[in-house]
């Protein structure tokens, strides 16, 4: 059987009127509101043989049909049609955006936040892998006789801190000599530079013993060991409670739950990470059996035109791909644009 584009036409009218609805879509529907020039009869027997072919299922004994998940991967890769955003959504979003944030979680929370509110599905973006990002400053503080709490700040003024036990024959000048070495010499570092080699080297310049330097260098590593690790930012997690979809609340909690496991997400997002940009995987396309009944759109940032995280849409199959697609991608744009900016990156090297 072929698809030819009168079938086309049917299937994505089909699919325009199930998105805006969530009703099974019957002939004389389609026949009504769509200019297609055929009649009720010759509708329905296009919408059998489609049926037929595995693009539309028909979920009771009524003659209305639904997309599948195969219907929803030819719309979205032939028959969708294309979408611009418009001016006033341009600037709703710039204007969310707009203010000057200093800090990359920071950023990737209010895009996060700014793409929910704008679609009204379940959004998340996920911290880049920044091993290629450079330490900014270090700072031994003395908290009370036996502590000090080590901070460490990399050139996205992304900053941890860790409470660490200190020698309590270490003076709080002493501290301040320590962190000016740690400073000069770990300043404009990768952090996966920082090895044994030149904790070494920092216990001699230093001179302090070994065995009283090393809770402080610990301490240094495992705040920079928290700026490496991934961070996850999601909202609008209850926005899935407002589509027909997962009426069931059993199921709704279900994917609720599993969307705020961070494991989970991060390695959802990963399995869409591709490094041509955007990825959509519909319904049992996805590997992971909890968004089955989902669609999940992601689309990377970079970093200097590097791959580097990923910001995703999580909605039912049948969600605006359109608006979604666009605003996803405009989204990345002023990420990669501000991630630059925070790190001192030239968006036009590689």
């Amino acid at each position: 059987m072929i698809m030819d584009e009168r079938k086309k036409r049917i299937l994505q009218a089909i699919i325009d009127d199930y998105i805006d609805t969530a009703e099974p879509i019957g002939s004389r529907t389609i026949a009504r509101k769509h200019e297609l020039g055929l009649s009720s009869a010759t509708i329905r027997n296009e919408m059998a043989d489609l049926e037929e072919m595995g693009y539309l299922a028909q979920p009771h004994t009524s003659a209305g049909r639904v997309p599948s998940d195969k219907g929803y991967r030819l719309y979205v890769d032939k028959l969708m049609p294309a979408h611009d955003l418009k001016i006033e959504d341009i600037e709703k979003l710039r204007s969310e955006m707009e203010f000057r944030i200093n800090e990359l979680s920071q950023l990737l929370r209010q895009a996060s936040a700014v793409l929910s509110r704008f679609t009204q599905y379940t959004s998340m973006a996920v911290s880049p892998q920044l091993r290629a990002s450079t330490i900014k400053a270090i700072q031994v503080v003395p908290i009370e006789t036996g502590k000090a709490l080590v901070i460490v700040v990399n050139n996205a003024d992304i900053v941890r801190n860790g409470l660490v036990k200190i020698s309590e024959y270490i003076k709080p000048q002493a501290l301040i000599t320590i962190s000016n070495i740690l400073n000069n010499r770990l300043s404009g570092l990768a952090l996966h530079q920082v090895n044994l080699h030149i904790i070494k080297e920092l216990e001699r310049e230093t001179g302090v013993p070994g065995e009283i330097l090393m809770p402080i260098l610990d301490g240094a590593a495992d705040c920079i060991e928290q700026i490496d690790n991934q961070e996850l930012y999601v909202e609008g997690t209850s926005n899935i409670l407002n589509y027909p979809e997962f009426k069931d609340v059993a199921k709704a909690r279900e994917l609720m739950s599993m969307i705020d496991e961070k494991s989970t997400i991060c390695k959802a997002l990963a399995d869409n990470a591709r490094k041509d940009g955007l990825t959509i995987k519909i319904g049992t396309e996805n590997d992971l059996t909890w968004i089955k009944d989902c669609s999940l759109i992601t689309v990377n940032y970079n970093i200097a035109d590097k791959l580097s995280g990923t910001i995703g849409i999580i909605g039912p199959t049948r969600m605006e791909y359109p608006k979604v697609i666009s605003s996803l991608r405009y989204i990345s744009k002023i990420v990669s644009d501000e991630i630059n900016r925070l790190t001192g990156q030239d968006p036009g090297t590689g």
